[in-house]
Order: C-alpha cells, then structure tokens, then sequence
C-alpha cells in the first residue's frame, strides 16, 4: 500500500446531470436554468477516477466547497441503493 500512497487521482462530486437534444443545448444562454435528475436534498455522489465510491452533502470550509461524507462503499462493493448516474 505505501507504493501507492503518492499515485494521484481524479476525485470529482456530481450534483446531477440532464439529457437533453443538440438543438435544446444551443439555445441555452446566459440566465438559463438546466434543470438537473436530483432533488435538492438529495446527497451527491463522490467519483474518483469515474467510480463512485461515497455520497455526501455540500459544506463550506474556508470560503470554498466541501463535502461531507455521509456513505461510504465498504470492501469494494457498491453503496446500497446506489447506482452510477450517466
């Protein structure tokens, strides 16, 4: 394990996402509302390297984001209930 200790990863939170046609993208604009798959009060995901391995809530810590870990994946199995959102 300590071989690994220094390899970085892509660590990412997903607060959503929507399907939407070409045509619909082009006419987004300054002001204009996407509306997203989830709820707001709904925990994000948290992916790192595309795998999600935790969900959590969005905190403030030194005037930037933050997540809070609330469910973590236990010996590499998915989180219960969850699936990855594409």
């Amino acid at each position: 394990m300590d071989l690994l200790a220094d390899v970085s990863l892509r660590v990412s939170v997903e607060v959503g996402s929507a399907s939407l046609t070409l045509a619909s993208l082009l006419e987004l604009g300054e002001g204009s509302v996407l509306e997203l798959d989830r709820q707001v009060n709904e925990p994000l995901d948290l992916l790192v390297n595309g795998t999600l391995i935790a969900r959590g809530e969005i905190v403030e810590t030194n005037g930037r984001y933050g997540i809070r870990i609330i469910e973590v994946a236990q010996d590499g199995n998915r989180l219960a209930g969850m699936e990855t959102r594409s």
